[in-house]
């Protein structure tokens, strides 16, 4: 039933084409190469949303849009779709894999209302499977289980699943088995309905053939099907008393259980198949629509202050006024900046007026898109629990509240994203060129919230930093393809951090004559170092008779620049509180210009007073090498500085080892881990936190 409304300035009256609670805002979530792109491509293509299936492996992927991606065969930035499904309405965003780009992931999820997570049936649960899962349950998303590629070497349904329980602290509980393996899978027997499923190989697995179960597996899926019950009996009265009564309880009951039970987390349903072979994305749509929540069944962001409305979050309704979260925020040369918005409440049309939550300011709504990777279809408005792409929004980052004006209303807590880790220099190739490279990574910087520029202390250089050589690496491949910018890079560098050694505190006083004009400021600082990832706190612990209020932003963003340009050594200054504890004015001849110049004076002069200890990036990597070569690997990486904290032995394809290892010292591992194991050894790597450098270390370490 479509429901009709309008709003003030609405050109006309337009409608809700799909009831809110048939909507689903979801991603899918994976490890590298686990099959997300794969399996988004049988979803589009199955909805009737896409006439064909394209190939990640022949770069003809819908949702891998970008050429970076497409020359790569992985995921880079997060794709938005729609497709409908039993009169439902999808909102899909496939997201990467790679840790380089968990930004994207972390920034899309936190407005989604569920989740697809991927996992490969050969390699089971796998080091960014654990990162996504732990976002997901950072935001509270339910999230439903899909175990790929059945049909390769090696695959192994219950291991999976066990490891899913295991690692992720989760009841993974199927509600499919396999029929088959490896070179054998057939197909699966969907155990709520008592049915073998198998997919006619005559038009790609679009026709899904339903029989009954073979004899050979009946046994197997009554175990199973007894144990989904007893798991549902925990949580679920109606099952419970079937489930003492010794009744098998219908399959509408059973699906009710289980949709209660994902959406309080206390189960994680468990479905299988292979994307690649047309097999098993009809029934993972089947659950999404029937295990995920709707915009309704969720809350919306928490609001620190809301004049309209008292509560603590937005109720996904039509009628309240319009709230909407900028997500993620895009460059584009064709229609300028495009922002990513999901609609929390009320209706947005275009031309419409929206203030920014963060700033304060009001932008104007130009144009309104519904997205389906990189292809645009124009939208005259968006309703609460949509998720669409609008033009003509200024200064809007990622995690910003919109709203209407006159509604007041705050976001309670910023995204959270990791800082980067590697850094290099970028000059362009042509002095001419200078500004426009500038002018582009800052574009890029401003849509990618783990990437870092600074001009480098020492050398005067533009410095850009990110998560790892594969971001960097894409970030200036961008540079040429789609702004025809050629620069020269230098080789990517650790990205040390530096935090004040002891106490410290200077007094310095700025006097200067510039001209007829005289100069004065005269400031005085008090350093500490603050516990592991602090950051940088400045805090005003003087008079406003010596420091006025007209100064101090100066003051304040003078020591944050200077801290972030690296006031001594180059590192980044962090985890340590700058207190201003004095200082001094002369009315005429005491300017903003003098009070920044005596705040980076007399920071520096502090650090000299106080040391510095030099933090290093420490990454969580994971070792999956042959059994008998584990000693050795153990050996390796206690002589690279790594602390081993994991080894498990149990899986029969392949030990798995866990450590964390400073950055440093893993140039080069790649190399060195082939040649302990042969080849058949490989790693992943994620950052974790920062540590100290020890101090033998110090010596001959590279700056920045």
């Amino acid at each position: 039933m479509a429901v009709a409304t309008q709003q003030p300035n609405t050109p006309s009256i337009v409608t809700r084409d799909v009831p809110l609670e048939f909507v689903r805002n979801i991603g899918v979530i994976a490890h590298i190469d686990a099959g997300k792109t794969t399996l988004t491509e049988r979803v589009l293509y199955y909805s009737g949303v896409n006439s064909h299936i394209g190939e990640v492996h022949e770069g003809t992927a819908t949702m891998d849009w970008m050429p970076q991606e497409r020359e790569r065969g992985i995921t880079i930035t997060s794709a938005a779709t729609v497709c409908p499904w039993r009169q439902h309405r999808i909102n899909l965003i496939d997201m990467p894999g790679h840790v380089d780009f968990t930004a994207e992931v972390e920034r899309c999820l936190r407005v989604l209302d569920g989740a697809v997570s991927v996992f490969c049936a050969v390699k089971g649960v796998q080091p960014q499977s654990e990162t996504v899962w732990r976002q997901a349950k950072k935001y509270a998303i339910p999230v439903v289980a899909f175990v790929n590629k059945m049909d390769r070497t090696g695959a192994d349904f219950l291991r999976t699943v066990r490891e899913i329980g295991d690692r992720l602290a989760v009841n993974a509980v199927p509600v499919q088995i396999p029929v088959g393996a490896e070179e054998g899978f057939r197909g699966m027997v969907d155990l709520l309905n008592m049915r073998f499923l198998t997919f006619s190989t005559k038009d790609f697995g679009a026709t899904v053939i339903e029989e009954d179960v073979p004899d050979d597996i009946r046994e197997a899926a009554d175990t199973a099907l007894g144990y989904l019950v007893e798991c549902l009996a925990e949580f679920d009265d109606v099952v419970m008393t079937r489930f003492l009564s010794d009744v098998l309880p219908s399959t509408d009951e059973m699906r009710g259980a289980l949709r209660k039970g994902t959406l309080s987390g206390d189960i994680m349903p468990v479905l299988c198949g292979s994307a690649f072979s047309n097999q098993g994305a009809q029934p993972l749509l089947d659950a999404v629509v029937d295990y995920l929540p709707s915009p309704l069944e969720v809350r919306g962001p928490s609001c620190a202050k809301n004049i309209l409305q008292p509560q603590n979050a937005r109720d996904a309704h039509t009628g309240e006024p319009f709230t909407a979260v900028a997500f993620k925020t895009m460059s584009d040369s064709f229609g300028g900046d495009v922002a990513f918005l999901r609609v929390y409440s009320g209706m947005a049309h275009c031309g419409m007026t929206v203030r920014n939550a963060r700033t304060g300011g009001h932008c104007q709504m130009d144009t309104m898109m519904q997205m389906h990777a990189d292809h645009r279809e124009s939208k005259e408005a968006a309703f609460s629990g949509e998720i669409v792409a609008v033009t003509g929004l200024t200064d809007v980052a990622t995690g910003d509240m919109l709203c209407t004006p006159e509604l007041s209303i705050d976001l309670d807590a910023p995204v959270e994203f990791p800082e980067p880790v590697l850094s290099m220099h970028v000059e362009p190739k042509r002095s001419e060129d200078r500004d426009p490279v500038l002018a582009a990574l800052r574009s890029l910087v401003r849509d990618d919230p783990t990437l870092r520029l600074r001009t480098d202390y020492e050398t005067g250089q533009t410095l850009l930093s990110g998560m790892g050589e594969l971001h960097l690496e894409i970030v200036v491949d961008r540079l040429h393809s789609e702004y025809d910018l050629s620069v020269r890079v230098g080789r990517p560098k650790i990205a040390y951090r530096a935090m004040a050694g002891g106490h410290g505190r200077s007094d310095k006083k700025f006097i200067k004559q510039m001209g007829d004009i005289a100069q004065f400021a005269h400031l005085v600082l008090e350093l500490c170092p603050l516990e592991a990832q602090a950051g940088l706190r400045i805090v005003f612990d003087v008079d406003e008779s010596r420091i006025p209020l007209d100064f101090r932003h100066a003051v304040e963003s003078s020591l944050r620049d200077t801290a972030e340009a690296g006031a001594l050594n180059g590192a980044t200054l962090t985890d340590t509180e700058i207190r201003v504890v004095g200082g001094s004015y002369v009315a005429g001849e005491s300017t903003d210009l003098g009070f920044r110049s005596v705040a980076a004076l007399a920071l520096k002069d502090a650090l000299v007073v106080s040391g510095l200890t030099v933090l290093e990036p420490v990454m969580r990597v994971e070792i999956r090498t042959p059994h008998g070569t584990v000693g050795d690997v153990i050996a390796g990486i206690s002589a690279r500085r790594g602390r081993v904290w994991e080894v498990d032995t149990a899986p029969a394809e392949a030990a798995r080892v866990m450590a964390d290892v400073p950055l440093a010292e893993l140039f080069g591992y790649a190399t060195a881990l082939r040649s302990l194991t042969k080849g058949r050894g490989d790693f992943v790597a994620e950052p974790i936190r920062f540590e100290a450098v020890p101090e033998c270390q110090n010596d001959g370490m590279a700056k920045g």
